[in-house]
């Protein structure tokens, strides 16, 4: 579009008149005689004209910068040619010599022509390339998207100041070099060709010797260059530091720290100057913020108070006030609906009253300076204006440059920021100093390199050293040269990078910045009349009269930043940086998926000011959902209930709306660890992902069946009914009566789980759909993922099977027992155990029988119970014994609200409450509670210890962000209660706290021991393994949901070797018996738990200074243990769990071999006892099935055809319908016999197939 508009521009310029312009005959030269007095008479004429003629080219320069559209330099070349001619005609160099040397001066300028001199047409395409360029760059913008372009003011600046995404920076950077540089391409070898024959007609060897001759001295070049070199070793030393800053955030595949550093990553579109990027690599955090923009904002500044501001500060130096036309014409924001030139500049229109600032102001520190230096031109301006024309100008060009920049120096000190109210905090000690100096050498030092190397690449154009076949090249050998930068993609001679930096296009020269960076240094040590100097005398005299030496020098400089420079150095020093860019050539991969996933946020810096918003906002409405669920949990009635299912819902919005937030992120290249784990889990939004009514109905799902869990009961004829907790686990534990043991287990199954059944496969639909949101394939999928583990399946198995032969020991062990107790007709010491013999409602753990197997009976045997009974115990008491153990170790007590709040006995209120132990973490860092009805048993004393370590768990870790609560893996949570457990169960520790009198150290004690932990803990195993086994298939549909009791009782048979005392059928839901499935509480940390506690168990032992078998150490009171654990513990989620593993046990893999050390002298006993019994391992004939027996009502009679009858006449009955069935069998024998017989005839061969 713009090309197409030029040329409709350049067809039209002849129609419009824009070609060549007829200088007025008022505006042209008279006569003047050839004298001194005639030369001055001259130059008052021209300085007349030349302020009318300038004023005007101003005021169209300046519509058309505020107004791009057409525009046209005729007017001024003619005035120029004009006079210059008449100035060279009329005053020959022989008579210029004799005058006086202000007046040769003011002539020498007035003889130079510049593009005056070209003739008309070429003038004209001088003209027209040169608005053509300035268009270019003043129209161009970056379009990520049809509906949204990007300008180089200010979203493309803000972009790069601010984005520390590697990506957006990169699709910025190269957007505006490609849509700016290449269209220069074409244009810019013209200019160079037509300006070079400007000035050589006025006696130049080029356009870059006419620039240099501002500067009045034949060893300029090489001044620069000695200045360069004496500013080198500091430019060197920051490059360093920041390399590294930058390596620490991008990582080592964007930044080499040998290398030259990407150009798009130091916060500025040319790379110019590095404050932006200060953010990254403050010195001293602590310390107060020199970065005041924050405080502009709050404070509501806008572009007009920041001109103000800067204008009080010139006025308080006494120098003067803006004048009115100042800020009646002035532009100092982007006005809406036009095209600008937004490059801040100051403009001068020759009529001594009229002073503008052309600025996209943007609210921000940077843009506080710029309006300093802007105005300081302004202020210049205002001081010279009554010199004759050809002196309104800077003493040299960069003089122009510095007095704005020397104000800045004051300006930007913490002292002048406090004192005009942005800086409540300003503080005077090194640290801050530091701070501040090198905020400076990011702006001041990084800027250096890149003010000298601009025109030295010009210059090199200029003379035909650069051609234009080598413009690209030689502009990069440039800059990774002298700055050590490299272009961030592939470039070629098809880019014209330079053409993206404004000066390019606009044709100013620009080493004048790299002399003011010097000078403001020198101006600024020593302050003062060089404001008051212009053009009238040479740079070199000014400098002289301004600072007492007439060479720019950069020891002012180096002074300045004597502090930084040494701390940078002993930081580099530190470091083993290298100085420099000894692999010059190296250039930075494209990062992968750019540049479609640009929509995606590369940004971590963003990314973790995120994460703070959804950290804080999380910790809310947790904490509400958690206290809700508690309210719920401990008195169950429907009010609860529904303020629960609203909380969760809430929890569920806040975790969408933060987890679609999250999948915006790309985290391919962040540097931060913890960043990256938690978006990506974030990202992971689970229930909430699901549309909302069926959200509703996943809650209600889940409430519903956790309710009826709950409240379930199993009620005798004469109507008592009894809770799983205390009664029916009572009797499940205790009693060992065959039939009334299946009262309780067959009535326990029909009052729970047969009421789930229908609830749980909505359940199962839902939860995969959601997981499917997730990207998983099923629910069992999303399940293992927290394992981050991709061979986690396998690995179990293998587990299991290391595990198994010890299992199938334990095993047949126990079946012998029962066979001893229940006899042949009720255990087959060839098939599995009928499952409610086992004293445990699900037959999870055996301990319950441990009277039944006890190795020997009259060794002692471990069991504290009477003890802590005898001893008057109570609930309170045990957990008081358990925080007792923790602190010991050197960890965390119990905080007082964990006393008050806690449920830790069955309310007898007549509340319903949820019974099943649980710890609860309320996410506000001080609230951690447990739910249990505790029973004054040995065994809730284990779970006590096993709940408790959740607690001190979630206390290790409560500093940590909300995503990170949680265990290195779901089995951590698990193995730290069971760990310490293991020490609390050993006879030494119950004596040591007084639950046991003595500890008899003799091999049949030793067995017993380990039987009973054997009972719990191996007899654990294969049911811990099979509970999500049966899960992953039925969420993968390898279990339908016709076959959900069918297969969860062959894989109870396959690892357990149990199988049901009466026959099941699909109208049963046995999953659905046991707790964790209705409350959708994975299983499989159970089984990892078990493994990786003997592990722990083993590696804190070793620690403890433990001598002897692992089963008998006990880590109470070691320190050194607990810092171990405190450490892992503290990590929570934040490391992957081999991580975590390795700092306990030195290994980052799950071992089953400190389990089989520990079982070993059991393990050896049970294969001597097994073997000498003959007992077979393994349960061959595993079709068999216990017989069911009559079943028995609790007064003693017995149902018979729904009859309570006494047992004597059930008996005659039974006999009576025996023979009943006997005659019936006859009968139907001969009547089917005589009926066949009257019917008999040949089959044809498919009727017999069929049959």
């Amino acid at each position: 579009m713009a090309r197409m508009l030029w040329g409709a521009v350049v067809v039209l310029l002849p129609l419009l008149g824009l070609c060549q312009f007829v200088l007025p005959p008022e505006w042209g030269p008279g006569t003047f005689p050839a004298t001194e007095a005639g030369a001055k008479d001259f130059a008052t004429a021209y300085n007349t004209v030349a302020e009318l003629v300038i004023y005007q080219n101003q005021e169209a320069s300046w519509t058309y910068q505020t107004n791009i559209t057409p525009h046209n330099a005729e007017k001024k070349q003619a005035f120029t040619e004009a006079w210059g001619k008449k100035a060279k005609d009329n005053f020959s160099p022989t008579v210029l010599a004799t005058f006086n040397t202000t007046l040769q001066r003011r002539l020498k300028k007035i003889n130079i022509l510049g593009a005056a001199n070209l003739p008309a047409e070429e003038r004209n395409e001088y003209n027209v390339i040169l608005s053509k360029m300035y268009e270019i760059y003043s129209t161009t913008k970056v379009c990520p998207k049809t509906s949204e372009c990007w300008s180089i003011e200010p979203e493309l600046t803000e972009i790069m100041a601010n984005s520390r995404s590697y990506k957006t920076l990169l699709y910025a950077w190269e957007g505006w070099h490609n849509a700016s540089g290449v269209p220069l391409k074409a244009e810019y070898p013209k200019f160079v060709e037509l300006s070079n024959k400007a000035y050589k007609t006025d006696g130049f060897d080029d356009t870059g010797a006419y620039w240099r001759s501002w500067y009045e001295s034949n060893t300029f070049e090489n001044d620069l260059e000695d200045i360069y070199k004496q500013v080198q070793p500091l430019y060197q030393n920051l490059h360093a530091f920041v390399r590294r800053k930058l390596y620490d955030h991008y990582g080592p595949k964007y930044i080499n720290l040998k290398g030259p550093i990407p150009a798009h990553l130091l916060g500025n579109m040319w790379s110019q100057t590095w404050n932006n990027i200060y953010g990254i690599m403050i010195p001293f955090p602590g310390k107060p913020n020199v970065d005041v923009t924050d405080e502009m904002v709050a404070k509501n500044w806008n572009a007009t108070h920041m001109f103000r501001v800067a204008e009080e500060f010139f006025t308080s130096l006494g120098l003067i006030k803006m004048p009115q036309e100042f800020w009646d014409k002035s532009m100092l924001e982007k006005p809406e609906g036009r095209e600008v030139v937004c490059h801040a500049s100051a403009w001068d229109f020759y009529n001594r009253k009229d002073f503008r600032i052309k600025q996209c102001t943007t609210v921000n520190m940077q843009q506080l300076f710029t309006v300093h230096h802007e105005m300081g031109h302004v202020e210049y301006y205002l001081q010279y204006k009554e010199q004759p024309i050809s002196f309104r100008r800077g003493a040299n060009p960069g003089f122009h440059e510095a007095i704005g920049d020397v104000m800045s120096l004051s300006v930007s000190t913490p002292k002048h920021l406090a004192s005009i109210g942005l800086l409540s905090n300003a503080t005077n000690d090194n640290e801050s100093d530091i701070n501040y100096l090198l905020k400076m050498a990011l702006e001041k030092m990084a800027f250096l390199p890149f003010g000298y190397l601009i025109d030295q690449w010009r210059w090199s154009v200029f003379s035909g050293r650069t051609p234009p076949e080598r413009y690209n090249a030689d502009w990069w050998h440039l800059r990774t040269k002298y700055q050590g930068i490299c272009p961030p993609t592939k470039r070629t001679e098809e880019h014209m990078d330079a053409g993206a930096k404004y000066h390019i296009p606009g044709n100013t020269p620009y080493i004048r910045y790299f002399v003011s960076f010097i000078l403001q240094f020198q101006f600024h040590k020593k302050l003062c009349q060089a404001v008051y100097c212009y053009k009238s005398k040479p740079w070199e005299q000014v400098l002289q009269e301004a600072v007492g030496t007439n060479k720019i020098d950069a020891s002012s400089l180096m002074e300045y930043f004597g502090p930084i420079i040494t701390w940078l150095e002993e930081q580099n020093a530190a470091m083993n940086e290298t100085l420099g860019w000894p692999d010059f050539n190296w250039v930075p991969p494209v990062p992968e998926g750019y540049p479609e996933d640009i929509d995606m946020i590369a940004d971590e810096v963003q990314a973790k000011n995120f994460l703070e918003e959804y950290n804080s906002t999380a910790e809310v409405v947790w904490n509400a959902y958690t206290e809700a669920s508690w309210a719920y949990n401990t008195d169950i009635n429907e009010k609860n209930r529904q303020n629960m299912l609203q909380k969760n819902l809430d929890m569920s919005n806040h975790t969408l709306t933060y987890g679609k937030e999250a999948r915006k992120y790309d985290t391919t290249d962040f540097q931060d660890g913890a960043v990256k784990r938690i978006l990506n889990k974030l990202g992971d939004i689970e229930r909430a992902g699901l549309p909302d009514e069926e959200l509703k109905e996943y809650n209600d799902l889940l409430a519903n069946m956790e309710t009826k869990y709950s409240v379930a009961e199993v009620c005798r004829a004469n109507g008592t009914c009894h809770p799983l907790d205390p009664d029916l686990q009572k009797i499940m534990a205790e009693s060992r009566d065959y039939n009334e043991l299946l009262f309780a287990w067959q009535g326990w199954r029909n009052a729970s789980g047969r009421e789930l059944r229908q609830d749980y496969k909505r359940y199962v639909q839902l939860a995969n759909k959601a997981a499917a949101i997730n990207g998983h394939s099923d629910n069992g999928a999303f399940w293992r993922s927290l394992y981050e583990t991709p061979s986690f399946e396998e690995d179990l198995e293998c587990l299991w099977k290391e595990l198994e032969p010890l299992y199938l020991n334990v095993h047949a062990y126990v079946r012998r027992s029962l066979y001893r107790k229940y006899g042949g007709k009720h255990i087959n010491l060839k098939g599995p155990i009928p499952a409610h013999l086992l004293g445990n409602m699900w037959a999870q753990t055996w301990s319950g029988i441990m009277d039944l197997a006890v190795p020997y009976p009259d060794a002692t045997q471990v069991d504290a119970t009477p003890a802590m009974i005898a001893k008057g115990w109570n609930a309170t008491r045990m957990f008081q014994e358990s925080d007792n153990f923790f602190t010991s170790l050197g960890l965390l007590p119990m905080p007082p609200e964990f006393w008050v709040k806690s449920m830790l006995e069955k309310p007898n209120d007549g509340r319903n409450v949820v019974c099943h132990a649980s710890a609860w973490d309320f996410y506000n860092r001080k609230d951690f509670r447990i739910k249990q009805c505790t029973v004054i048993t040995m065994d809730d004393l284990i779970t006590v210890h096993h709940e408790m370590g959740h607690v001190q768990y979630f206390l290790q870790y409560k500093d940590q962000p909300i995503s990170f609560r949680d265990g290195a893996n779901p089995g951590f949570h698990e193995a730290i209660g069971d760990v310490l457990a293991l020490s609390v169960a050993t006879p030494k520790h119950l004596k040591e706290i007084g639950l046991l009198d003595v500890v008899e150290d003799n091999p049949e004690s030793t067995i017993n021991y380990l039987m009973s932990i054997a009972l719990d803990k191996i007899a654990f195993l294969p049911f811990g393994y099979l509970m999500d086994q049966w899960r992953w298939k039925v969420f993968d549909g390898r279990i339908s949901q016709e076959e959900y009791n069918k297969e969860w009782w062959n894989m109870r048979m396959k690892y357990q070797g149990l199988c049901p005392p009466v026959a099941r059928t699909e109208q049963d839901f046995d999953p659905g018996a046991k707790f964790h499935i209705p409350a959708n509480v994975p299983y499989v940390r159970y089984f990892v738990s078990f493994i990786i506690q003997f592990q722990f168990h083993q590696a804190l032992c070793n620690v403890a200074g433990h001598v002897g078998p692992l089963h008998e150490c006990d880590i109470y009171r070691s320190k050194e243990a607990g810092k171990i654990l405190s450490d892992v513990m503290k990590l929570g989620f934040s490391k992957p769990w081999p991580e975590a593993m390795a700092m306990i046990t030195g290994e980052p893999t799950m071992s089953a071999k400190p389990l089989v050390q520990y079982f070993k002298p059991l393990t050896d006993w049970l294969e001597a006892e097994n073997n000498k019994n003959g007992e077979v391992r393994g349960w061959p004939e595993y079709d068999w099935k216990p017989p069911t027996p009559t079943p028995v009502l609790d007064n003693g009679k017995v149902n018979l055809l729904g009859m309570s009858l006494d047992g004597a006449v059930a008996a005659a009955g039974q006999w009576v319908l025996l023979v009943l069935g006997l005659v019936l069998l006859v009968a139907t024998i001969l009547l089917g016999y005589k009926y066949n017989k009257s019917k008999r005839r040949d089959l044809s061969s498919s009727e017999l197939e069929l049959k």
